[in-house]
């Protein structure tokens, strides 16, 4: 298989095509369907080489994610991912059942195979193109990835279907409330604990040393999400994010990428390897009629999505033709259908199969299109359109600009989300625990194992006694932010105070009785059944909370800071890079502009946030020259007047986009 795709790279990158094509098609001519025998040594180990790739594919692509990224387009990622995925869902299932008369059951798998695009293929051809830096490819991989997380939910509905259970509500709820447990697990205890690991490893200068400890830490989390049902792919890109938070991301993307390299290439020709041609073939209409359904449906879900979430009409489409095709996640919701209903004979597995690497061998074909197709688009809409655009995008940003919430609120919504983590966290600790105690120690420990249920009730509750101290903490905050909330600037100072004690107070005491009634709820079922147990572990708990109050204390407080450190290490990168920038790099002409904006312009009276400038053009206002005066690194508050000097940077795409916005021109 290596051979081959070594030959095939070589191949595809002299005529200059995308690899990924290659890689698909290698696989279905090395296919033990194509020639009766399969090539290959040992043809049952490839699923699992291609496990690897998804997770190293997915690994890199968390080291590249941007928290700050997907905070400033998630008004465009997630409203776009919800509406596709509930629209592809219900084109299949109505395809299935009144065009190609199947029952409800498949024609419900159907419409879940179609819902969600490929990250990795995504990805994979995005960095080949080198199209990083495109201001529609945050969008596209910000939709997609919330796509992914969507589409959990959606397996346990189809899975509940196939298994006779119906589209049951609580198996729904019950799947996205532990994905959501997972989720706040991993990137709770990561960012406190491995941008730490990751930064202390990386100080011993070894990069053997470095790679293993990432490598083990991405396995196991992995390992972890595959006990718990979920994808490989969403504990790899997870502690990829992690390691973006360390100050040594780029060293890891460096040591990362030969082995996402190679285990990528093998992971698409595994999916070539999947495809039977004769049984595509005699399929052909059906499947050229989804593929169909794929492109136009996607492609018009996403761009129209895309449009009423204020972007541009080139963005638009450009994601739009990004999103139209579907990934490793179809494979997955056609095997559950055929083992969870026996149906071996239904044609789904391989017409899903092959409308999958058809939509992947289009997809880099649209995606270099799309550049064409958006700028044919802008300059061929009518002007009554064009206007009526314009107005509703203007009207989206004084609206989002309106609605930006305070410094008081942003510190209230912030504590409320830390109390409900640390809610979530300490159940999370306690599932665990029940999860270990139903294991057999004996072959290491006879004692252990006789009083495994004593050991890890106390871990579990003296982790909860530990959290006590930071929630009570958290409680206190939240009801002095609400107390300003509620007096506001005007009140005197007494009423102020006692209105200020009784929140917080009554926050303190509705949090103390809910951490009570939850630990209650967890032991019910943890606690053991002896009472000299249950009052040795009560006597214990007493006496860590009261001998080490202060300590819990301080371990928060060390907590939070270490979390908010790693949420700040990209800020810290980008300063360094700037300072260096400041003093050893010189910006190309083409990236670097002085923009002077005229009366005309409707950035006049219109601060950065609400012009949205980053989401919308990719571009940067690094400084402003006003009256002889040079403003440098203006915050998100600054306000345009007329002849105000702009200096950004971008690329020449993200400069022209940042022209339209303005209505301004260059600065000789």
């Amino acid at each position: 298989m290596m051979s081959v795709v070594g030959l095939v790279s070589v191949i595809f990158t002299r005529l200059g095509w995308p690899k990924v094509i290659g890689y698909l098609l290698a696989g279905v001519m090395m296919s033990e369907h194509t020639w009766g025998g399969s090539f290959l040594a040992d043809p049952k180990s490839i699923g699992t080489i291609g496990q690897l790739g998804i997770v190293f594919l997915m690994f890199t692509l968390g080291l590249e994610f941007s928290a700050d990224d997907m905070k400033k387009v998630k008004h465009v990622t997630i409203p776009t991912a919800i509406f596709d995925t509930l629209m592809m869902i219900w084109l299949g299932y109505t395809m299935g059942t009144r065009v190609l008369g199947w029952d409800g059951v498949q024609s419900l798998f159907l419409g879940a195979a179609l819902c969600d695009s490929a990250t990795t293929l995504l990805a994979k051809t995005i960095e080949e193109m080198r199209w990083g830096d495109r201001p529609f490819v945050r969008y596209i991989f910000g939709t997609t990835i919330f796509e992914d997380i969507l589409c959990v939910g959606v397996i346990a509905l189809v899975t509940g279907v196939a298994t006779g259970k119906g589209m049951s509500v609580g198996a729904v709820g019950l799947s996205l409330g532990g994905l959501l447990v997972f989720f706040t697990c991993v990137l709770v205890f990561g960012l406190v604990l491995a941008p730490r690991l990751l930064n202390g490893v990386a100080s011993l200068k070894d990069d053997e040393t470095l790679l293993l400890t990432v490598l083990g830490l991405c396995f196991f989390v992995s390992f972890i999400a595959f006990k718990f049902d979920y994808s490989l792919a969403l504990g790899a890109f997870l502690v990829g994010i992690l390691g973006a938070s360390s100050d040594v991301r780029n060293r890891l993307h460096k040591l990362a990428s030969p082995l996402r390299n190679m285990f990528s290439a093998v992971f698409f020709v595994t999916i070539g390897l999947l495809v039977d041609p004769r049984m595509c073939l005699s399929n052909l209409p059906l499947i050229l009629g989804l593929v169909l359904l794929v492109v136009l449906g996607k492609g018009f879900n996403c761009c129209t999505m895309s449009l009423l979430t204020g972007q541009s009409v080139k963005n638009a489409v450009q994601t739009g033709l990004g999103l139209a095709q579907i990934g490793e996640f179809a494979y997955m919701v056609a095997l559950i259908y055929m083992t969870q209903t026996g149906d071996a004979a239904s044609p789904i597995y391989q017409v899903v199969v092959a409308v999958s690497l058809i939509t992947t061998c289009l997809n880099p074909t649209l995606l270099r299109a799309s550049d064409r197709v958006g700028d044919w688009c802008e300059t061929h809409l009518p002007e009554r359109l064009r206007g009526w655009i314009a107005a509703y995008q203007d009207w989206l940003a004084r609206f989002r600009g309106a609605s930006v919430p305070t410094q008081l609120q942003k510190h209230l919504r912030s504590r409320f989300a830390w109390l409900v983590a640390a809610f979530m966290l300490n159940f999370a600790v306690v599932v665990a625990a029940t999860m270990l105690t139903r294991l057999d120690y004996s072959p290491f420990s006879r004692f252990f194992n006789d009083h495994k249920l004593f050991f890890f009730c106390l871990v579990a509750n003296l982790f909860c006694v530990s959290m006590l101290a930071l929630m009570l903490g958290l409680a206190l905050s939240i009801g002095r932010d609400i107390a300003a909330v509620l007096t506001g600037t005007r009140q005197p100072k007494k009423w102020k105070a006692a209105v200020r004690q009784f929140v917080s107070w009554a926050c303190w005491t509705v949090v103390l009785v809910l951490a009570f009634v939850q630990n209650l709820m967890i032991n019910v079922n943890l606690l053991p059944p002896e009472p000299p147990a249950r009052l040795t572990i009560l006597a214990l708990l007493a006496t860590a909370a009261i001998l080490g109050w202060k300590h819990f204390k301080r371990a928060g407080h060390v907590a939070t800071y270490r979390f908010n450190s790693a949420l700040a290490a990209e800020r810290r990168r980008t300063r360094r890079a700037t300072a260096l920038g400041n003093v050893t790099l010189t910006v190309p002409g083409d990236f670097y502009e002085h923009l002077s904006i005229p009366e005309s312009s409707p950035a006049i009276g219109e601060s950065i946030r609400s012009l949205d400038i980053r989401a919308k053009t990719g571009a940067s206002v690094v400084a402003v020259e006003r009256a002889g005066n040079r403003f440098r690194n203006p915050g998100p508050s600054w306000t345009f007047e007329a002849g105000d000097v702009a200096v950004v940077i971008g690329d020449p795409p993200q400069l022209a986009a940042l022209h339209d916005l303005f209505a301004v021109r260059k600065v000789p």
